[in-house]
Order: structure tokens, then sequence, then C-alpha cells
């Protein structure tokens, strides 16, 4: 420390220097925030696996929703408008790939205009990044939407801006916020116009090194980074490092009171404060570094932390021995005297409970906190818009469709089912209906959408008693067909027997009128034959057997007809009337020639029944699901565009839309979407689709993998941190017992502080539940800062102790020098933190509220009333297993 004393105007001005060049060069922190986004899940979430190939197969395309409220029922006037905003949309080009017209179609109209047709919806689909996204936005809002009329634009990438928006402003708020107030409590503590600059400078450069530090650190090692970042390094900084401030403040004050010179106050102030600041530090970079065990990049984030610890600390030993040494006692001018160095008489009074009647003061402590911890639920909500309020136009929209079509039909449920080859055909499409039928059957699914069902329904002619009832149509058509073909014919044998009855006698007329004769005859018996047929095929419905008879009597009116040629031929020489009789015998040849056409017709459509029926027979997927699709079904025009819509990669994948009851946003979705991926798995078992990928996307299948990864890595982190912490102050103390009940009352208070909140905002305000990273965040945070605390009491402890006296003596007068700079680094902290309740992000204000909470009732009623009374409990015995040290 001489050192640095020696050399203070260099190291000083080389760290001003190297912050100004570094802040000037620095990447934009803000921006590496906001391109990082909101949710960053890892790689192997099932909705970041379904995004993975939706991008890869070139369906990443994402739908915002112009959402049109209308004051009155949908008229003409507005249906003109709608449409010529919809046409507008059309021409504006890259990134929009598709516009949906809601009265293209009936169907569509069903599903785009409200029942009660007051709201209407024009579904876009875009194709781009969400920074393309949001600017398409602001061209549709300027250039596009009637600004006569009220319209709103909503989708998930514009929700997710809007978030990111109103963090960034949140953060400039509390900067300015933590800034003001951190100089008014340090002038109020220190009753000093001089004093208030010193940590706000020294916190001030190190925020500003640590900014830059992270962001190059992100560029250059992929450093995780979220809107987070910057907010917890404004707080956290701000908070310990005036905290750390007024411990140093307060020793050197202490220590030029006690007469010694500037040098050597300096000197012991970093022997001791110095040491305790140290140790704290220590702790809390453990915390924070704890954090890089996590998962979720979100989580990770607050990593950047534990380098503004580092910054703080180095900058701690540099900068503020500069101004100690540079003011000396003018520091604290115009003050002679500081409330920062005087007895607490707060904490000798708790002291003469907790030191002499420990159970009482543990008893106190829990009728506290016990019945605040028997009211928490640990009720999470992942609604991201709860988080930035009902005053952005993306969270109206919601709030219109919500209204108009339903909770659910804003932001569906996408289940993928992703295969190497072709999975689509007649054979696996009726799999895909069978997967439909079960996800239905969940408990808040509204609706499935698929190739089966487009709109919702399912279309009718792919079930099989339909197509039984058109097959039972195509054998009545047959009969009535073979019912034509008699009635030809037998006027075609009336006209036989007339032409044989005006032929004369003669040779070559006789052998002409014989040779009809028989041909007539031959009419006759086939007509019975077709009548048996027709008879039968009713009778029996065997149609391969009809389709054999129809063939040989094909074979018999082909005879006949040629018989009636041979007739015509032999009168072609006759002179006179018997002439003129071959044109009405090539006539009724001609009918006889109709007739057998009418026959091939009514085989053709009978192989058609016949075939179809052999193919269902012999259909797995009819025996398993009740749904055949006949040969050539996916190959009409007319499902051409449903295929479009629900198949992707050339059919090698196939997209259901699960339409949910609740909102999408809230823990209920996300349930229902759990109970999804259980039925699609129960659905699959046993079909072609056993064995393919299958993944989830949408808001609902984010925040399920979310809730999921967030939990596992609040158990990990934890853990983690505990266990760093605990072998970390064993060390530093020579003690197991100490550790142990610093980190029972960490937790302790943790939890008090979570059951605190979720009656604030569960309970009293009506939230669904606490934000899902708040647990996460509020427990670090308390968790990292508040062992600070239990560190300045019990390191200040053992020095006393080591003074040779006994054990409630040390805590006494420990107690006495260490309660006023405690609660006054645990008001300084917690205003730190109360400076983002304006912020405006729930999340935030949950985080604010749990450490506030936290670190108020720890350092009024936790860290002076059990802390102590576990201390003089265990006596001597605190040290074990290791001895106590004595000076």
């Amino acid at each position: 420390m001489r050192k640095v004393i020696k050399w203070k105007w260099p190291i000083t001005v080389g760290i001003i220097v190297l912050t100004a060049v570094l802040f000037v060069l620095a990447p934009n922190l803000t921006k590496q925030a906001e391109k990082a986004g909101t949710f960053q899940l890892p790689d192997d979430a099932a909705s970041q696996r379904a995004t993975e190939i939706l991008e890869k197969a070139g369906a990443g395309e994402e739908t915002i929703s112009l959402v049109f409220p209308l004051k009155e029922k949908l008229n003409e006037a507005s249906r003109k408008e709608i449409a010529q905003t919809v046409d507008d949309l059309n021409k504006l080009g890259t990134p929009v790939k598709e516009v949906l017209n809601p009265f293209e179609n009936k169907d569509l109209e069903e599903q785009l205009v409200s029942e009660d047709k007051k709201t209407v919806l024009v579904p876009i689909t875009v194709d781009g990044t969400d920074e393309e996204v949001n600017d398409l936005a602001e061209n549709i809002r300027s250039k596009v939407v009637p600004k006569d009329r009220t319209v709103y634009l909503t989708g998930e990438a514009i929700i997710n801006h809007d978030v990111n928006v109103s963090a960034q402003e949140g953060l400039k708020r509390t900067e300015v916020i933590t800034v003001v107030l951190i100089f008014g409590l340090l002038l109020a503590v220190f009753r000093s116009f001089v004093t208030p600059f010193i940590p706000l400078l020294a916190v001030g450069i190190t925020y500003l090194l640590s900014q830059s530090f992270v962001a190059f650190f992100i560029d250059w090692f992929g450093f995780p980074v979220s809107n987070y970042t910057q907010i917890f390094l404004v707080a956290v900084l701000f908070g310990i490092g005036t905290d750390y401030c007024i411990l140093l403040l307060s020793r050197y004050k202490e220590e030029l009171f006690a007469g010694h010179t500037v040098e050597e106050a300096i000197v012991n102030t970093y022997k001791t404060a110095g040491r305790t600041l140290l140790i704290s530090g220590l702790a809390v970079f453990i915390g924070f570094s704890a954090i890089g065990f996590a998962q979720f990049p979100i989580f990770k984030s607050a990593v950047g932390v534990a380098v503004g610890i580092i910054v703080l600390l180095f900058v701690l030993f540099t900068i503020m021995p500069f101004f100690m040494a540079v003011l000396k006692d003018k520091l604290f001018w115009p003050s002679k005297k500081s409330a920062a160095h005087h007895d607490s008489k707060i904490w000798i009074l708790f002291s003469s409970l907790s030191v002499k009647r420990p159970l009482l003061s543990m008893l106190v402590v829990a009728v506290i906190a016990v019945p605040l911890l028997f009211t928490y639920d640990n009720d999470q909500s992942y609604n991201t818009v709860e988080e930035i309020g009902s005053d952005y136009e993306s969270v109206k929209g919601l709030n219109a469709i919500e209204k108009g079509f339903g909770k659910g039909d804003s932001l569906p449920v996408q289940v993928i089912l992703k295969h190497k080859k072709d999975i689509v055909t007649e054979e696996t499409v009726p799999y895909v209906e069978s997967i439909s039928r079960e996800i239905e059957k969940v408990k808040g699914v509204k609706e499935v959408r698929t190739i089966t069902r487009p709109t919702g329904k399912v279309i009718e002619d792919l079930y099989v008693d339909q197509q039984l009832g058109q097959l039972a149509e195509g054998v009545t058509k047959a009969q009535e067909g073979l019912g034509e073909v008699q009635g030809g014919l037998t006027k075609v044998q009336n006209g036989l027997n007339e032409v044989t009855k005006q032929l004369p006698a003669g040779d070559q007329a006789s052998a002409g009128a014989g040779g009809l004769g028989e041909a007539a005859k031959g009419l006759g018996k086939i007509n019975e034959q077709i009548g048996l047929v027709s008879k039968g095929l009713q009778q029996s419905q065997n149609i391969p057997q009809t389709v054999q008879q129809l063939g040989m009597l094909q074979q018999q009116l082909g005879q006949v007809q040629q018989g009636i040629g041979n007739a015509a031929g032999q009168l072609e020489n006759s002179a006179g009337q018997i002439s003129q009789l071959k044109g009405g015998l090539t006539k009724l040849s001609e009918g006889v020639g109709s007739a057998n056409n009418g026959l091939s017709e009514v085989k053709k459509g009978l192989n058609t029944v016949s075939s179809m029926m052999t193919n269902m027979s012999e259909s797995k997927g009819l025996r398993d699901t009740g749904m055949f699709i006949p040969e050539g079904t996916l190959e009409n025009k007319d499902f051409e565009q449903v295929l479009d819509r629900y198949t992707i990669d050339q059919q090698t994948g196939v997209m259901l839309e699960v339409i949910l009851s609740d909102d999408p946003y809230s823990t209920e979705a996300i349930k229902t979407v759990e109970k999804v991926k259980a039925a699609v798995q129960r659905a699959v078992t046993g079909t072609p689709f056993e064995k393919v990928e299958t993944a989830y996307s949408g808001v609902s299948s984010m925040n399920s993998d979310l809730k999921e990864i967030a939990s596992e890595d609040f158990t990990r982190t934890v853990t983690i941190m505990l266990i760093s912490l605990f072998v970390v102050l064993t060390a530093l103390f020579r003690s197991l017992i100490m550790p142990l009940y610093m980190i029972g009352s960490l937790l302790l208070t943790y939890f008090t502080s979570v059951a605190v909140s979720e009656l604030i905002f569960v309970n009293w305000l009506g939230y669904d539940g606490i934000s899902w990273a708040v647990p996460f965040f509020g427990f670090v945070m308390l968790v990292a800062l508040g062992v600070d605390y239990s560190i300045f009491l019990l390191d200040r402890f053992r020095e006393e102790a080591a003074d040779g006296v006994t054990i409630p003596q040390a805590m006494v007068k420990s107690m006495a020098k260490m309660g006023t700079v405690i609660i006054t680094a645990a008001v300084i902290l917690a205003g730190t933190f109360g400076a983002m309740m304006p912020s405006g992000v729930l999340s935030l204000v949950q985080i604010a509220t749990i450490v506030i909470t936290g670190l108020l009732l720890y350092g009024l009623i936790i860290l002076p009333l059990l802390i102590p009374a576990i201390t003089v409990s265990f006596d001597r015995g605190v040290w074990w297993p290791f001895k106590r040290k004595e000076s």
C-alpha cells in the first residue's frame, strides 16, 4: 500500500486515461444486449431445435399481425379499407413473404374475422431478422396503416423489441436515480460536501471500465449478454462499491481521529477494513462467477458483474488511497465529525438481547420469518407481456386478438414432425389426423390445424364412412348405367325386328334377315344377362365378379355388332327398298356400339370402386386411424395450398398448429404444452412417425423449455455458489461453524423476502406469479451481496476476539463498531436497487423488491439478532475444528 501511495499520481492518471480510451473504443454494450435478444435458449431445447429445423427447411418465417378493432360491425366500407391495406402491404416487398386477405374466401373469413364481426386480423408472413421485422413494423405504421383508424401491429419479434426498449429506458432512469440517491445518502451519512463525490467518482470509473471490458469480452470470447447485464452492473457496482467506500472511509476516519498520520491511517485502514473488503469482494466474485455454470445464457449474462467486482477491487485499492492521501482530513470537509465512525446505539441495544439472551433472540427471528415462509407457494410467471405493461401497441394488439378470437389464437404452438425422407403419403397422412385427435383431447387445447384439418375442422371426405357412402353411390350409379344400357339395347332389338319384317323373300335378303334375327335374339339374351348382373350386384355387392361378367357381355355385344354389320353387307347390293334399309342397320349397329361403350364406362367405374375397396382393405392406416386417403388425393390441385402450408422441406416434415384456450404466455399454457408433448409421444407410438424427430415451436413451447431450464439452472447454480462460498469462508475464518450459520441466515433471509414479494405481487397486485428470472437473480443478488454484511461483522469479531477478550465481549464491541457501517451500507445498497423501481420493467421491480426486503430484513433483524445469538451460543466452539488465533 505504501508503494501505491508513493506512485499515486501516475497510477491515478493512468487509470483515468485507460478508462477514457476503452470507453471510446469499446463496442456498444446496449446494442450487443439488444442483438442478443430477450430469450436465448440452449441449442438443444425443443423450441430452439424447432426453429433450426424451420430455418434449414426455408420455412423459418414469422407471422406478425395487423389487428383492426372495429367500433361497429364489419361493413362494406371497412371491408374495402382493409382490402386496400392488404394490397398496400403486398407492395412492400422484402421481408414480406405473404399477406392473407381475410376476405379471400369463406374459410379465411371464418378464421380472421371474429364472431361478433368487430375484430379483423391481417396475418403478415415475414422472413428476416428481428431488426428487419421491426423496421418493417415502423414502415407499416408510417406508410400503410390508415391514419384515421385505430390499428395495432403485434407479433413475437415486436413484443420482444418492446421489452428491450422498455429495459433500456428503465436502465437510463435507473442510472440517474442511482447517482442522485447515493449522493443524497452519502451527504446525509457523512454530512460533508466532499465525501459523497469520492465514492461516486471511484464507482463511476469502475462502471465505465467494467462496461468496456465486458463489451470487449462479448466480441472476443462470446461472453453472455442480455438487458440484465448493464442493469446489474449499475445496481451492484454502485451499491456494493459505495458500501466498500463507506467501510474504507469509516475506518480511515477512525484511524485519523486516533491520531495517526495520513499514511499510517491509510495503511492501517487497508490492513483491517481492506482485508474485510477483499474477503467480501471475493465472496461476491464467487457468487457471480458461479452463474457461469448456468446453461441459460440470460442467467449467465450476469457473470459480467464478476468482471466488475475485480475492476472494483482494483480501483478501490488504487483510486481511493489517492483521494485519502491528497485530500487528507479535508475529505470530510466541512464536517469535523462523521456519523460513520460512531458506535451504533441501535446495534448496542440489539446486542443486549442477542448476546445476553440468545435463545429469546432466535425466537424473535423465528416469529418474524416462519409465518411468512408458510405463505410461499413458488408461483412463477413466464408472461413477457407483463414485463412492459399495457401501454405498448404490441400488447394492445394481443389484448384485441384475445377479446375478439380467444386467448390462444394470437400465438399458436407448432408441432413439427421431421424425417430425412418424404413422410407425406396417402398411407402416412391418416396418422397425422390420429395425432391431431390425440392432441385435441388435451384439456386447454382449443383446436388443431394441419393437413387433414386446415381450418381446424376435419376434411369430411377423408373419413371412411363418408368414402363408403361415395362408394355405395358409385355402385348405385353403375346399376343405373346398366339400366340405361338395357333400355338402349331393347330399342336396338325392336329396331332389328322391324327391319327383319321389312325384308322381302330372296336368297340374299333371306340370308340377311336370318343374320339380323340371330342378332336380335342375341341382344335379348344379353339384355336378360345385364338384368341378372345388375340384380346380382345389388344383392351381393360382388364388384370384381360383376366386372368380369360385364367383360363377357361386352364380347357378346361386339359379336352382335359384327353380325349386324355382316347382315348390312349382304344387303348392300340389293336394289330398291332393301338397299335403303342399310342406313337403318348402320344406326342400329351404332346403338349397339354405344351400349357397349356404356358397359365400358360402368365397368371402368366399378373397377375404380373395386380398386379403392381393395386398397382400403389392405390399408394399415385405415385400420389404425379410421381414415383413408384415396390414391391421387395429394396430387390434387385443391390440396396443393394445404400441403404448402403444413409441410416443409419437400414434404419431409409435417407441421401441426395447436391453438390453446389460454393466454400463450400463461402458466396454464405451459402446462398444456407439456401435456401436448406427452400426447404426441403417445400418438406416434407404433406409427410411421414413431422414429421421426419431434420439435415444438411457439411462445408457449419456448416458455415450457424456459421453465425446465430455469429450474435446473437455479438448482445447479445455487448448489455451486453455496459450496464455493462455504469453502472460501471456511478458509478465511478458519471455522466450519461460522460459514454454516452465515449461509443459513442468508437462505432464511432469501426465502422470507421472496415470500414477501409473492404476497405483494401475486396475492395483492394479482400477477400470475413472480417473473421466472426473479428467483434466480434475487437469490444470487441477495446471497452474494448479503454475505458482505455478515463478513463485515464477523471479520471485526475475529479481529476483536484475537485480543484475548471473551466471545460475548468481542461480539458486543464488534456490533457497536460495525452497526452503523452495516446499516448505512444496507440502506445505500437497498437504495441503489430501489432506483430500479421506476424502470417500469416488472422483473426488475420484483428483483429490487426481494433485494430491498432482504437487505433491510438482514441488516435490521436477522444479522444483529440471529448471527450474534448463534455465535455466543457456540462460544469458543465457533472456531471448530480450528483453534482461535490470538494476537
